[in-house]
């Protein structure tokens, strides 16, 4: 059930603490950690600590938690110092929603990229 931890979930697990992870920022609602598979010199996941399958079912069921990721990613390119405001170039974030998209681990997440070159490039 949407909300609810789900045992065969990796990043349910990262929360639970079953599961190590290099964890850089954690509010009440979100833990930050660094991507064991990086796709830029920075790349950050932001999780929500309840289970939904994907951006699009988090807000839905939790808007203001939503929000709430969002904002925590933020505060990890502030952190990170890939934010403008922090002297970095800017960021991207990422939230791919169904396989289609490459999504692979279905807990909703959103990727902080940053500190490469070749983030222009690629996507609009």
């Amino acid at each position: 059930m949407s909300g609810e931890p789900q045992a065969d979930c990796l990043f349910c697990r990262i929360v639970a603490g079953e599961i190590p992870a290099t964890v850089v920022r954690e509010s009440e609602t979100t833990l930050a950690f660094r991507d064991i598979n990086p796709q830029a010199p920075t790349h950050v996941l932001v999780v929500p600590k309840v289970h939904y399958p994907d951006a699009a079912a988090l807000a839905g069921a939790e808007p203001a938690l939503a929000g709430a990721l969002l904002a925590e990613a933020g505060r990890v390119a502030e952190d990170e110092k890939v934010a403008e405001s922090a002297g970095g170039a800017g960021y991207r974030l990422i939230f791919n929603t169904g396989a289609g998209a490459g999504q692979t681990v279905f807990h909703a997440h959103v990727h902080v990229l940053g500190g490469g070159d070749g983030l222009r490039e690629k996507l609009v």
